[in-house]
């Protein structure tokens, strides 16, 4: 059944289809990325509080450095700004979350691109069909063969049908894409937050 829909389609079927294997490339990529980015920040955090506690700033560091993620990048910064004032900090904690923000959200615009091609394209093998049948009506008039006049209307739906359904997958796609984005970008300022305070308190304690 498969292979007849895929003879059926067309050349733009084709065409959906590479637009569907790449949209599933990004996706796959994209949610790994997120997947390793997003940590217990509570935890983590406590875990730095503790060490910077006992003075102990390099293994702090060393704990930033093996763990994954956007949030252990912004409290490495915090904590090698840590002598410069808490407005130090704060600036750059800033400009690391603007550095950070766009590897977070790369391709997700891809994803959104493609799945509004998608539909166009599935409109395209569309109007193709279509204008097969009528070539074929053309040439033959009403002595055009009935297989002839099938075989553009049926790549004519198989194209609608493939683009719609890439279309929604990924708005789908996106669309939780976007919200583990969102998540992660809340811990990072809930956590730019807490380091703020924990660094500052470091920095005073040793001051004493």
């Amino acid at each position: 059944m498969l292979p007849s829909l895929l003879f059926k389609g067309g050349p733009m079927l084709w065409v959906i289809l590479f637009a569907s294997a790449v949209a599933i490339a990004v996706f796959v990529e994209r949610f790994l990325h997120c997947h390793r980015a997003q940590i217990n920040s509570a935890e983590f955090l406590n875990g730095v509080r503790t060490v910077l506690k006992r003075e102990n700033v390099v293994e702090a560091i060393s704990i930033c450095d093996a763990t994954p993620g956007p949030v252990a990048r912004l409290v490495k910064t915090a904590i090698l700004n840590r002598d410069y004032g808490r407005e130090r900090v704060r600036e750059s904690l800033e400009e690391t979350g603007l550095a950070e923000v766009p590897r977070l959200e790369e391709k997700l615009n891809l994803l959104a691109t493609l799945g509004q091609l998608a539909p166009l394209l599935g409109l395209l093998g569309t109007v193709l069909g279509f204008i097969k049948v009528f070539q074929s009506i053309n040439s033959k008039g009403v002595f055009a063969n009935v297989q002839e006049l099938s075989s553009g209307i049926w790549q004519a739906l198989i194209c609608m049908a493939a683009g719609l359904a890439v279309s929604i997958v990924c708005h789908a796609a996106y669309n939780y894409l976007v919200s583990r984005v969102n998540a992660i970008v809340l811990d990072m300022e809930k956590a730019a937050t807490e380091i703020v305070n924990i660094v500052t308190e470091s920095s005073a304690q040793n001051g004493k």
